[in-house]
């Protein structure tokens, strides 16, 4: 499986189904929550997976590699809602622990 890192930047959209995604809501969650239509969520799934250079295959399941790709690339701030740990955690100057990974 061959990803790149973005071939281009995502929308503040694309960045929120992303996000959603990460949290591992459904399309039409998504859909509820963003106040669009799930074909709106299905085109921005897909125009993502395209900036990540990920095809679709009868293997291949888009939305985990989509998820993945973008924790790889933004940060883990899905791991906090669920009370995890960051794995990219660095002590800060003030002494506290920051991830070195997550856009605010």
């Amino acid at each position: 499986m061959d990803i790149r890192i973005l071939t281009r930047d995502l929308t503040p959209f694309e960045q929120l189904v992303a996000q959603h995604l990460c949290d591992g809501l459904s399309n039409a969650a998504i859909a509820r929550e963003t106040k669009h239509t799930e074909k709106v969520v299905e085109n921005t799934v897909s125009r993502m997976a395209r900036a990540f250079g990920i095809k679709a295959d009868g293997d291949i399941n888009v939305r985990v590699l989509l998820a993945l790709a973008f924790r790889a690339h933004f940060g883990d701030a899905s791991f906090d809602k669920l009370g995890m740990d960051c794995q990219h955690l660095v002590k800060g100057e003030d002494g506290k622990m920051y991830c070195n990974r997550h856009v605010e």
